[in-house]
């Protein structure tokens, strides 16, 4: 997948009332800041200009969220009601998401539950990171949960890394990236929650790969291809396959 403009917005999913998309990573979903021309809401004001409601401040309804540096799949509701039906999916925990990373290291075990509550990161020149609970500064940490399963070893750019798809259980901010750096596995490329370490690779390797979401009389169910290939990034080399991606999604559903 090419960096984000304003004419690549790749569609993974259209009806009259949601449409998926692929979103790039280093992306807004949108922003209030007059120098931020290139978000997720001008690339689809763009493509569907006659779409955009006029009716919300960003034109879209986003059903959820992404981080800037997180890529996949991320559903935009074309009307209220539409959105009403998303949210209550929401609400009610009907709606499943799993994302790929590659992670440092060697990830020993091939499942996982990961159990940390997360709070707001009080701590000086922090503030724009959440830590988990019993971390100098934490505040408010919330129950967290979050699934965690070794799909295949190998490396990057020469250094051991995992590829593992993730399940949040849970919804908080920054969630599946600092659970994992709590494991001591953080996702590569994760400049923040890497001590500002892992600065090297082009993007963060965190990618929002499947989402179902039965929206009333509408069942959506999409996968956002898997960037973590070797045909796509040279400097990824799997060694050894524990479980095939394909027979977890399944799993899942």
């Amino acid at each position: 997948m090419e960096p984000g403009t304003i004419d690549n917005l790749s569609i993974l999913y259209q009806s009259s009332d949601f449409i998926v998309v692929n979103k790039h990573w280093d992306l807004r979903i949108d922003s209030k800041m007059w120098y931020e021309t290139l978000t997720l809401q001008s690339q689809l004001k763009h493509r569907f200009p006659e779409l955009a409601d006029p009716d919300t401040y960003y034109g879209f309804r986003f059903c959820h969220q992404l981080d800037f540096s997180t890529s996949g799949a991320l559903c935009v509701a074309l009307n209220k009601a539409a959105a009403g039906s998303a949210y209550k999916c929401f609400k009610e925990r009907l709606v499943t998401k799993a994302y790929l990373a590659l992670v440092r290291g060697h990830v020993s075990q091939s499942r996982m539950t990961i159990r940390y509550a997360i709070g707001k990161n009080t701590t000086e020149g922090m503030t724009h990171m959440m830590c988990i609970e019993g971390t100098e500064g934490c505040e408010n940490p919330k129950p967290c949960q979050s699934e965690l399963i070794v799909l295949e070893h190998g490396s990057y750019s020469g250094d051991p890394v995992t590829k593992v798809l993730l399940q949040p259980l849970t919804g908080r901010t920054h969630q599946l990236r600092v659970h994992c750096s709590a494991i001591g596995h953080p996702i590569v490329g994760d400049f923040t929650y890497s001590q500002r370490g892992d600065s090297n690779p082009y993007r963060m390797m965190l990618h929002a790969y499947y989402l179902r979401i039965p929206a009333g009389k509408e069942l959506i169910e999409v996968c956002a291809p898997d960037p973590f290939v070797t045909a796509m990034d040279s400097n990824w080399v799997p060694q050894h396959v524990t479980q095939r991606l394909e027979d977890v999604i399944q799993e899942l559903k």
